[in-house]
């Protein structure tokens, strides 16, 4: 129908336009405000566990988990935000999300207060970022999904975790992530 074709996005990448097209999103919290994230890189959500701790790293890097014999890094998503760290509770989960860095595909977790649900939002209830306003970086928003009477926040999982800050993480000890020295 006269559509033009993209560069197709990157993994974990929901661009402008595909986030005007709409989709399913694994809603979750953060700090009592709700967030949502396109369902197609998230590989898996693991219940909060054991996180090992590393020196030296950024400060939202909780730390590493054992993922079937992979290290997998795991990033404190409030901290990350600029917001002060969540206690974890009973409903603290990890989601592991598959990003693209440098073409090598990686699993990153991210931490979450609480999982709500999976909802369908179509192209019409999508909203374009706001460009003042908000509580985190702008560019870490691909849009904003109309439900009901509410908005939720959806996040681009490769701004979010860009290719600066996955080099960084190359640097955890054990973590083969294809960095290089920061």
């Amino acid at each position: 129908m006269g559509q033009i074709m993209e560069k197709p996005a990157e993994a974990g990448e929901l661009t402008e336009a595909q986030a005007q097209q709409g989709g399913q999103y694994l809603t979750f919290y953060l700090q009592g405000e709700m967030f949502g994230l396109n369902i197609l890189p998230i590989k898996e959500i693991i219940e909060y566990g054991k996180v090992t701790s590393v020196p030296m790293v950024p400060e939202y890097v909780r730390g590493v988990i054992n993922l079937r014999g992979n290290v997998v890094p795991v990033i404190d998503l409030p901290v990350r935000f600029g917001w002060a760290s969540s206690p974890p509770n009973k409903r603290t989960c990890i989601v592991i999300v598959e990003v693209e860095s440098d073409q090598e595909r990686l699993d990153i977790g991210i931490v979450i207060d609480s999982v709500s649900e999976v909802l369908d939002i179509e192209a019409a209830n999508i909203g374009a970022a706001p460009s003042f306003g908000a509580k985190i970086r702008t560019d870490f928003i691909a849009g904003m999904g109309r439900v009901g009477e509410d908005f939720i926040v959806l996040l681009n999982v490769n701004k979010v975790l860009s290719v600066d800050e996955l080099s960084q993480l190359g640097d955890v000890p054990g973590a083969d992530l294809g960095g290089e020295d920061a």
